[in-house]
């Protein structure tokens, strides 16, 4: 069958991973969600965008209502969330967001994996500068004419709306605002018949950190293994593209 196949095997099963680590990390969520603000999905705005995630990777609806369930036994774990700062080789500035039964464990992971791959944990707070925390949403722009959403958000608190590829090379909408106007946001896109994709707070990188193709390699040898780590929910960094 030769080299073609295996490459198209080898994608498929990265694509595959990918799809598990992500609905991991999503049934986290729906479960703190659910802790957090009771399991109806109507007057809990946090397990609904979860759920809304969910559908946009295509997680099974069995695991979702799974997860639910999951999350009003007693015997279902509490998770802690935790951010850990630090620099990837060649000075790009790494942030990860952490959720977990057991902070000992998942401090000792991080910190290793910065040091197997030749960066360095830092203090909470001393990436401030360089990221921000911002609403982000997604959502199939068709023919709609963005500039006319753009002026029905203003009041909303958009701050920026573009198209880019997804990684199937097809267009996504993109708007971001700020960290505190999610709920605002959320309640004018439903206004305007926007159906949103997704919708997350993420760090956005305020200044990017220029690196060679080779350094690039290095830098992302740290990032796969800490987007590995079954404790880590998202990972962040600066490094130019």
């Amino acid at each position: 069958m030769g080299r073609a196949f295996e490459f198209r095997k080898e994608r498929k099963f990265k694509r595959w991973a990918k799809m598990a680590v992500q609905f991991t990390r999503l049934g986290k969520e729906i479960v703190m969600a659910v802790k957090a603000g009771g399991g109806d999905i109507n007057t809990n705005s946090r397990l609904r965008t979860a759920v809304q995630n969910s559908k946009a990777v295509n997680m099974p609806k069995d695991r979702v209502e799974a997860a639910i369930k999951r999350a009003t036994s007693r015997d279902e774990k509490d998770y802690e969330e935790l951010v850990y700062e630090g620099y990837a080789p060649y000075g790009v500035a790494v942030l990860v967001e952490t959720a977990t039964d057991n902070t000992n464990r998942t401090v000792a992971n991080v910190r290793s994996y910065f040091t197997k791959y030749g960066g360095s944990l830092g203090k909470t707070g001393s990436l401030d500068f360089i990221f921000t925390r911002k609403s982000v949403f997604t959502f199939d722009p068709g023919d709609r004419d963005l500039e006319e959403l753009e002026f029905e958000l203003i009041d909303a608190g958009l701050e920026d709306l573009f198209v880019e590829a997804d990684e199937e090379g097809k267009d996504i909408g993109v708007i971001h605002t700020a960290f505190e106007d999610f709920g605002k946001m959320q309640k004018a896109l439903e206004e305007v018949g926007v159906e949103v994709k997704s919708a997350k707070l993420e760090r956005v990188p305020q200044s990017f950190h220029e690196v060679t193709e080779e350094q690039v390699t290095d830098i992302m040898k740290l990032i796969d293994r800490l987007e590995e780590d079954d404790d880590v929910q998202a990972v962040y960094h600066n490094m130019a593209e």
